[in-house]
């Protein structure tokens, strides 16, 4: 007998949601089913996103979702969960703006900026009329971020900004930068022996910004992902973040992003399963519906097996969030887990849909183009063993 819950959600998962996260499931789901899904095709060939997006997205109270106040909604762990999923169910490349927006960029200014730089900035972040981008990695430094060599060298009442930023989503639409770079000691602050790693609010439109499309991407087409240029880029003292000093800064803001993946990996996975699903039914072979062979059902039954278990792992981290006592190395597993099984799911779909499946205006073969980014951004698999393996034996093995 059929399970009479959708294969999307088998353990009926979604029924212990809050009424005010099933309310944002639905309006995000409706959006991007009615106004994003009709047109990802000719975006993905164009290497397009539309800036009135962002406006969208901003109704859809899908920016800076966990915080509170400045027009954002303030929502639990599991509505913005949900809200992650369904946008990457659309597109990763739709998740990551919201990701890069909300949970990289307004983070480090809701938890490191003064109050002037949240009233300033986060009220039109959240309405996505102003847009903003998170510039970390660099060219050399993507796992070891703190090997960086952008510096911020201090020159009378200013900061004056030099380097290079790479891989940085929606840095040829910001109107705001948050760059980090290795700055001069605060002026009446005590001396330090090293430069500190530290946080900058860097209006775009200064002399010396200068952020570029990164060509040939075979990933995430559907994204503005950038280089960013700092030559001498002038920026007055109260641009600093105040209270971000160090890695721990730009890393807490990479484990809300994180967590918003574990969810975001699910939507692309559900997109992957419903279209085999749907082409199974409908295709015939050997004059039967594909769906009627026992190799098919063993393809969907490992499709869905992952799915129920990444669900599950999103689920449990939602409530150790909302609890407070979620730890980095809990978002590792979740991010890299759950990546790796819509990554899966993505390949048995294409498989299962066969010569079609190599075709751009299926979801299945764009999903699992954009798995490949996901699995490399925000720490790579790599990386994310090695913070699991510190966490079970007390032992560190990055260097």
């Amino acid at each position: 007998m059929a399970v009479e819950h959708s294969p999307l959600d088998f353990l009926d998962l979604d029924a212990s949601l809050s009424k005010e996260a099933i309310s944002a499931r639905d309006a995000t789901r409706d959006w991007v089913a009615k106004t994003f899904l009709p047109n990802v095709t000719d975006h993905w060939r164009n290497c397009d996103f539309p800036r009135e997006y962002f406006a969208a997205l901003g109704e859809l109270k899908a920016f800076g979702t966990s915080i509170e106040g400045w027009g954002c909604p303030g929502l639990d762990a599991f509505a913005s969960g949900v809200i992650m999923r369904e946008l990457e169910r659309g597109d990763t490349g739709l998740r990551t703006c919201a990701s890069v927006q909300g949970s990289l960029a307004m983070t480090a200014i809701a938890s490191f900026g003064s109050e002037q730089q949240k009233n300033n900035l986060l009220p039109g972040m959240a309405a996505g009329t102003h847009i903003s981008c998170f510039g970390l990695t660099e060219p050399e430094h993507g796992s070891n971020p703190g090997g960086m060599t952008t510096t911020a060298r201090l020159d009378g009442d200013h900061y004056v900004l030099s380097g290079e930023k790479k891989w940085i989503g929606n840095a040829t639409v910001a109107d705001t930068a948050v760059i980090w770079a290795k700055a001069d000691d605060v002026p009446g602050t005590e001396p330090t022996s090293s430069k500190a790693i530290r946080g900058f609010l860097v209006d775009t439109s200064l002399p010396g910004y200068v952020a570029s499309l990164i060509e040939g991407r075979m990933s995430l087409r559907v994204g503005l992902t950038a280089q960013i240029k700092l030559a001498d880029v002038r920026v007055p003292l109260d641009a600093m973040l105040p209270d971000a000093l160090g890695l721990r800064g730009p890393l807490s803001c990479l484990d809300h992003a994180r967590y918003g993946i574990t969810w975001g990996a699910i939507g692309a996975a559900m997109a992957c399963l419903e279209e085999s699903l749907h082409y199974s039914r409908d295709r015939k072979i050997f004059d039967r519906p594909l769906a009627s062979f026992q190799l098919t059902h063993d393809k969907l039954a490992r499709m869905l097996t992952d799915l129920v278990q990444a669900q599950l792992v999103a689920s449990r981290l939602a409530t150790l969030k909302n609890a407070g006592t979620l730890q980095p190395a809990q978002i590792s597993l979740g991010k890299v887990g759950n990546v790796d099984a819509a990554m899966r799911i993505a390949r048995l779909s294409r498989e299962l849909l066969g010569a079609i499946g190599i075709c751009d205006d299926r979801a299945s073969f764009r999903h699992l183009c954009n798995l490949e980014s996901v699995a490399t951004y925000e720490g790579t698999r790599d990386i994310h063993h090695l913070v699991l393996g510190q966490a079970m034996t007390g032992h560190s093995a990055f260097r």
